[in-house]
């Protein structure tokens, strides 16, 4: 039975698709719940550590339940942004109606958009894989399963990586430099691919070309049905979820750096290169990516597999009481600085 506790992801899209009928400040639902409530019911409730027993992962391992769920993402993602479409063009909406209705879309972009579409993007090449690469479309971010996979797993907890929080760094100066640099270097993770299949870069092959088209087709096919404003709002909607997906990144690795051996090698990454969340919400809603250091671990483990692991350094809270608290760069320095001193100073 444990495993329905993951039908409570379906809370987001209800109450996205309530608010995207709404007005007023009950557009506002989704952020009010997720941002909110979520993190004052985390600060109530204890973490949970407990990891399944070896009978329990070898059959959730073999349960479709776990995959299904996420493929249900897909129509419910794309079924949504196209309500999202037709609701955003009504006339008389008031500024208010607008930012509320956006932001419950933006919203929808981050957690299932981006959020699901990494877990499929983990998958080997075949349907899931084609899943996760679609719902990243639904937020313009594509570019994140190449160079997520062979870039940030490579090089995370180094300076090398765009994604990996600098000690002392803002937020929003991370921002900037996560989200263009990581797209940077999808583009020459791609042409180096090529490179070893002795084709030139500009070619169909090339999963950044592909990219990069599917993400006009869609944007075109949006001012062609609706219009230059509506498109607009979707714009505005996908850039919510590649900045919640930056600030996801930002409180992972934040500080946290592997060390060079003798002969100038970083240190393979272990579970202390990521820090980890057990607070139950937001591991259910976010398909267990707070046990991040797990999945930085083995990166090829299904979500339902992770495990908490005591070696890695914890949060005090969940991913969305962090998210917040990151948005406030002194608190945030003041209580992480220390934590980080603490962890590597035990």
């Amino acid at each position: 039975m444990k495993k329905y506790k993951y039908l409570w992801v379906f809370a987001l899209p209800l109450t996205v698709f309530y608010a995207l009928g709404s007005y007023g400040l009950y557009t506002f639902l989704p952020l009010i719940i997720y941002f909110g409530l979520v993190p004052v019911l985390e600060l109530i409730m204890r973490p949970d550590p407990v990891n399944m027993d070896e009978n329990e992962r070898i059959l959730s391992e073999k349960d479709s339940f776990y995959d299904f769920l996420l493929y249900l993402m897909l129509p419910i993602q794309y079924g949504m942004l196209i309500y999202f479409l037709f609701q955003i063009s009504e006339s008389g909406l008031s500024y208010l109606d607008l930012a509320g209705r956006i932001s419950a879309m933006g919203l929808m972009c981050g957690v299932i958009g981006i959020n699901v579409g990494h877990e499929l993007g983990h998958r080997r090449p075949g349907l899931p894989h084609t899943i996760g690469e679609l719902l990243m479309l639904s937020s313009l971010e594509n570019h994140f399963i190449p160079y997520h996979n062979l870039g940030h797993h490579m090089n995370v907890a180094t300076p090398s990586d765009p994604a990996t929080a600098r000690a002392n760094e803002s937020l929003y100066s991370f921002w900037i430099r996560s989200h263009f640099g990581s797209y940077k270097m999808a583009w020459e993770i791609e042409a180096e691919r090529m490179t070893k299949l002795g084709i030139s870069w500009l070619n169909l092959k090339n999963k950044m070309i592909r990219y990069t088209l599917a993400q006009v087709i869609l944007c075109s096919l949006i001012f062609i049905f609706f219009s230059f404003n509506v498109l607009l709002a979707f714009l505005i909607a996908a850039a919510l979820g590649i900045i919640l997906l930056e600030t996801v990144n930002y409180i992972e690795h934040y500080g946290l750096l592997r060390f060079k051996n003798e002969q100038g090698r970083y240190e393979r990454v272990k579970h202390h290169h990521s820090w980890n969340s057990d607070y139950v919400i937001g591991r259910i809603v976010l398909f267990e990516l707070s046990r991040h250091s797990d999945h930085h671990y083995k990166a090829s483990k299904k979500y339902q597999t992770l495990e908490s692991i005591p070696s890695s350094p914890q949060m005090p809270t969940g991913y969305p009481g962090m998210m917040l608290v990151a948005c406030i760069p002194p608190l945030w320095f003041k209580y992480m600085n220390n934590r980080l001193i603490d962890f590597q100073n035990p």
